[in-house]
């Protein structure tokens, strides 16, 4: 995130995104302590889901402080991309828990194992109130912050979550249906790996340097061929320097009597007001005066 829109100021909101995970952290330790006395694991897979909340905030909180840190002569295209470092170490370390979470919901099915209703009923009881009070924590700020507002729909939806283990402790308490715990067990871990489903190719396109989503690099390349002055363009180059920041490399071969300085600022003026693109690094080039077989994309 390369700048901050939030109108909060920005101390506030990162007290209200600390909050938060200060919270949620909490939580995870007494929903795992509870599952452990109470044999619920379904109470112990939404404590991972719960975590994985509390990670997601502890990274819009990186994010925050990261995204005012001006870029320097070590990092020279600024700090940003460390958000989506720290997020595909979550998802990975998401997916292995989800997937042990599965082997042990499996073993559950075959062989049910007591579980004490009361405490899962009341410790889900506690994790629904303390998702929603996070989620008006950050209600706010997700209005103008992809970042944030990622955070505040993980939280919602980590509020069915709690729900679906209350359902499963009030259904032991009242006909010993022990089999319901491994059930909700697997549909938490199975809620997880869908959001890291979703959320990894985002992540690894950006690290890659793949293009930005919702921006198609052969319209790009047609808008600039189609600029008045523009002969050719080549070894075009389309990424995110950072979320939300798209970035355009180009070689473009300027017709006879056309002025590089005039046609340098019309092409930057079209990436930016037809695509949204913040930074353009364009290279002016005469007619006949570039390799004719060098690449149109990429190198």
């Amino acid at each position: 995130m390369a700048h901050d829109h939030s109108h909060i100021d920005p101390d506030a909101g990162d007290r209200r995104v600390a909050g938060a995970i200060v919270v949620n952290l909490g939580l995870t330790i007494a929903q795992i302590v509870a599952g452990s006395v109470s044999g619920s694991l379904a109470m112990i897979a939404d404590a991972i889901h719960n975590l994985s909340d509390a990670l997601t905030l502890l990274i819009a909180f990186a994010a925050r402080k990261i995204a005012r840190r001006p870029a320097d002569a070590r990092m020279t295209f600024g700090y940003g991309r460390a958000e989506m470092v720290a997020a595909l170490v979550n998802y990975t370390t998401l997916a292995v828990l989800s997937l042990w979470l599965m082997w042990e919901g499996v073993a559950r099915l075959f062989d049910p194992q007591p579980v004490a209703g009361w405490i899962v009923v009341i410790v889900a009881g506690i994790a629904l109130a303390v998702d929603l009070v996070t989620a008006a924590l950050t209600y706010t700020m997700s209005k103008n912050s992809a970042n944030i507002r990622a955070a505040f729909l993980h939280n919602l939806a980590d509020a069915l979550g709690s729900v679906g283990v209350i359902v499963a402790g009030t259904l032991i308490l009242l006909f010993d249906w022990r089999i319901v715990d491994p059930i909700v067990t697997l549909g938490i871990a199975g809620y997880i790996l869908w959001h890291v489903w979703k959320g990894t190719p985002r992540v690894v396109r950006m690290l890659m340097l793949g293009a930005p989503p919702g921006i198609e690099t052969h319209s790009v390349l047609r808008a600039m061929e189609g600029v008045a002055g523009v002969a050719s363009v080549h070894h075009l180059h389309l990424w995110e320097m950072q979320e939300g920041v798209a970035v355009v490399d180009a070689h473009i071969v300027a017709e006879v009597g056309t002025g590089a300085v005039d046609l340098r600022a019309r092409v930057a003026r079209l990436l930016h007001d037809s695509f949204g693109v913040g930074h353009a690094t364009l290279e002016i080039e005469l007619d006949g005066t570039c390799d004719p077989d060098a690449a149109v994309i990429g190198h």
